[in-house]
């Protein structure tokens, strides 16, 4: 493919945070890719407020987390639908939610994937797309009111919940309508003494109002007797209104930056991929923002796409193994639209809601309710499917410390290159040997485990493993118990399933 001004391996809709971070990922990995946007700009909007553990883990296991934690403040505690729950720092080095706005978390992709050399086209709408056998001509709007076209081998529709790149192929998106109204700005509320009002209930709804910086709060405020038809404008006179509603006042409301409009409508892509077109973030599921999931899934989204996107256009490996992103990922957000419509129910207000709801926190009282839902809310316990069945296998590999020849490191600092890693941790080498022909794809470490006991959230602890293959996006892909037999064929397996037959010698 060529690398001209109009050709890129792979286009990709939408420089959101999942837009960004599948740009970054596809760099990494050598792809030359291109960022189509329909706005002129970054709306400096506030919308999304913040990263749980499994997004500031992968964001650690590509060198730049430091970038976010200090642009945010670091939170003890979560909720599930405004009920609290603790976190736990055995479960990961990044356990507590950071605040941060998606408008300061979408700068800081938008600067790293300058370093990294994406390009980025702002005004210019997808209007059109033509697939056939060798790749996909995307049909772009200018500013002059003409069109453009963009050739590339793939194009990754992560342009919202309102995708064209979804309704242009023709990927239906059944799920559930909205029940509800929710109204979000960003203004000034002189006259609130708090930094943070956590959610408020009433008779009829909820708000909530946090300053992520001095002076300003971002207000919410949810409507349980109405739904706003999507065509109808959110105003700030109907955010003023709304508050004094709900709070009996509106704290002196003034200078509204913007005011926009959510509910509770959860729906999910029935596939994510069409031929050379695929979905991810908000492009592939909607659903009420509760929790604070949508953003961190879309960009995990991301970090599972592009190194199977990236392996496939440089001819790693075979197509088929774009079918794994649908397989793995679909079910995730398949759970969190099932959770998320939970939150929304608990939320209602009603003597029988507050009845459950009460009978819910005696529940989180108990640990391992506390921690059931935690996991959940932050993706610490996700799952893909393994032919391995060792406990490690599928899941996110922890961040164990580890002794090298060079010197101390942990694991997630052994995926800063976005490459995958054959961690030895018995030495001697089979693994290795089993690993040769992939060479060319895969690091192989010799190290000691520090610790003999790994803590993985959910299951606790597991015996350190005497090897593992980890995959990009730091999901095991095998491992061997420190007791049990060394698994070669099964390695040889993983190894061709996930990144290809070997090279020829």
């Amino acid at each position: 493919m060529g690398h001209s001004d109009t050709d890129a391996d792979v286009v990709i809709a939408g420089a959101g945070p999942t837009g960004l971070m599948l740009a970054c990922e596809l760099r990494l990995a050598g792809v030359d890719v291109t960022v189509v946007e329909r706005l002129v700009e970054r709306t400096g909007e506030s919308r999304a407020g913040g990263m749980h553990a499994r997004t500031l883990e992968v964001l650690d296991q590509r060198g730049v987390l430091d970038r976010f934690l200090a642009a945010g403040e670091l939170q003890p505690v979560g909720h599930f639908s405004g009920l609290y729950l603790d976190f736990d720092e055995s479960e990961s080095r990044h356990a507590y939610p950071l605040m941060i706005l998606q408008s300061v978390i979408e700068r800081l992709l938008e600067e790293w994937a300058a370093e990294l050399g994406v390009r980025v086209r702002r005004s210019a709408p997808v209007t059109g797309i033509r697939q056939d056998a060798e790749g996909v001509t995307v049909e772009l709007g200018t500013d002059g009111g003409g069109t453009a076209a963009l050739r590339a081998r793939y194009l990754v529709g992560c342009d919202g919940g309102r995708s064209t790149v979804r309704k242009l192929a023709g990927i239906g998106f059944p799920g559930t309508p909205a029940t509800m109204t929710a109204l979000i700005g960003d203004v000034e509320l002189p006259d609130l003494t708090e930094e943070y009002v956590w959610v408020r209930r009433g008779p009829g709804g909820d708000y909530s109002a946090i300053a992520f910086e001095p002076g300003w709060f971002r207000v919410i405020t949810s409507d349980y007797d109405r739904v706003a038809g999507s065509a109808e404008p959110a105003t700030f006179e109907q955010l003023r209104e709304s508050l004094v509603r709900l709070a009996g006042t509106d704290f002196g409301m003034r200078k509204p930056r913007w005011v926009s409009r959510f509910n509770d409508a959860a729906r999910q892509a029935d596939r994510y991929r069409q031929g050379r077109v695929l979905l991810a973030g908000d492009a592939a599921h909607i659903h009420f923002p509760a929790g604070g999931q949508g953003l961190n899934m879309g960009v995990q989204d991301a970090v599972n796409l592009g190194w199977k996107l990236a392996s496939v256009v440089r001819g790693r490996a075979p197509e088929g193994l774009l079918d794994s992103y649908h397989a793995e990922r679909h079910p995730v957000a398949e759970r969190v639209l099932h959770n998320t419509r939970a939150q929304s129910a608990l939320a209602r207000p009603g003597p029988q809601t507050e009845a459950l709801r009460e009978v819910f926190g005696e529940l989180l009282v108990f640990d391992d309710v506390n921690r059931h839902l935690r996991a959940m809310l932050t993706a610490l316990d996700v799952r893909y499917p393994a032919d391995c069945d060792h406990p490690l296998a599928g899941r996110r590999v922890p961040d164990a410390d580890l002794k090298t020849a060079d010197g101390a490191t942990r694991v997630h600092e052994l995926l800063c290159a976005g490459r995958p890693v054959l961690l030895d941790l018995r030495g001697g080498g089979a693994s290795a040997a089993v690993a040769a022909g992939w060479a060319d794809r895969v690091d192989v470490v010799e190290a000691r485990s520090e610790a003999d006991h790994w803590s993985v959230p959910v299951i606790g602890e597991v015996p350190a493993p005497a090897a593992l293959l980890v995959r990009p996006d730091g999901h095991v892909a095998w491992a061997a118990a420190p007791d049990g037999p060394p698994g070669r064929a099964a390695l040889r397996t993983a190894l061709t399933t996930w990144f290809g037959p070997p090279a020829r010698r």
